[in-house]
């Protein structure tokens, strides 16, 4: 408990003001009013983000598009041409890399957000902020290599004569729901990396596991029918099936399964702010 005296105009002193802070218990309230609040913070540390990635590189930005073209050159020659996967009567290389540019967007954001509170130890430790501002603004900063990634994508689409569908409007709403995915996993990940450090290390095999359980070097429709509702649970199938439809055409619009991976979206994402904020007061000492 503290005290602040205000001096009046006539030069005395009024009645100091009582604050008194108290330390939290229990399940703590979603301020999302804070976030707010803190936006210069958020986007200093997505500005932060983006010019460390790509600071004393050699190639720059281009490792944003490296990444996925290197996905699609091998998954074309293994998938497409040797093991002759369907595509859906489109060209394998677009096929699959329309696939990797939502499914890149996820993965790093994922990996960056499940990370942020280890690296921003020091940060944490010496000033109070809304915890949640970390791992958000790992998220957001990978929306740049999306962007410039996505420019390629339209560069091969003309290459092989495809034009953007009416539905190319949508795209924004599979972003969202990629980002948000990302958020929502990277909350639980992020907070459990703090408490117990191994969780680092299967970030990387979630990763690589959640990859080939996505329809990202196959078509969803090979998928059993009876499978289909538990495929369904799997929010980045929504995601990429979604990018084929709006961008390439050949696939089924989102129908039910788009809703169900919404909602798990939804549930992942309240449970994972829930837990973070549970778990925000300890941060600070086990960090």
């Amino acid at each position: 408990m503290f005290k602040i005296g205000a001096m009046e105009m006539d030069g005395t002193v009024a009645q100091p003001l009582t604050k008194i802070i108290k330390p939290s218990y229990g399940w703590m309230p979603i301020r999302l009013d804070a976030i707010w609040a803190h936006r210069e913070l958020l986007y200093f540390l997505v500005w932060r983000d983006i010019k460390v990635r790509y600071k004393q590189t050699l190639l720059g930005v281009l490792w944003t598009v490296l990444q996925p073209l290197m996905l699609m050159v091998a998954f074309s020659i293994f998938f497409g041409r040797l093991a002759k996967v369907p595509s859906d009567g489109l060209p394998y290389p677009v096929f699959t890399f329309c696939a990797l540019i939502p499914w890149q967007l996820f993965s790093q954001a994922l990996t960056q957000a499940s990370n942020s509170l280890v690296t921003n130890d020091r940060l944490i430790t010496k000033v109070y902020f809304p915890r949640l501002v970390i791992p958000l603004s790992a998220v957001l900063s990978g929306l740049v290599d999306f962007l410039i990634a996505f420019i390629i994508l339209l560069t091969l689409m003309i290459y092989y004569g495809i034009s953007p569908t009416s539905a190319l409007w949508t795209i924004p709403i599979f972003v969202l729901l990629a980002v948000v995915s990302a958020l929502a996993v990277g909350l639980w990940l992020s907070a459990l990396n703090v408490r117990y450090r191994d969780v680092r290390y299967t970030i990387p095999f979630i990763t690589q596991f959640w990859l080939f359980v996505s329809p990202v070097a196959y078509p969803s429709s090979i998928v059993p029918e009876p499978w289909g509702w538990v495929y369904a649970l799997n929010p980045m199938a929504g995601v990429i099936e979604g990018f084929r439809w709006a961008l390439l055409g050949k696939t089924e619009g989102p129908g039910s399964e788009l809703v169900l991976s919404f909602a798990v979206v939804v549930a992942l994402f309240i449970g994972g702010l829930y837990y973070f904020r549970r778990m925000e007061k300890t941060f600070a000492d086990v960090v």
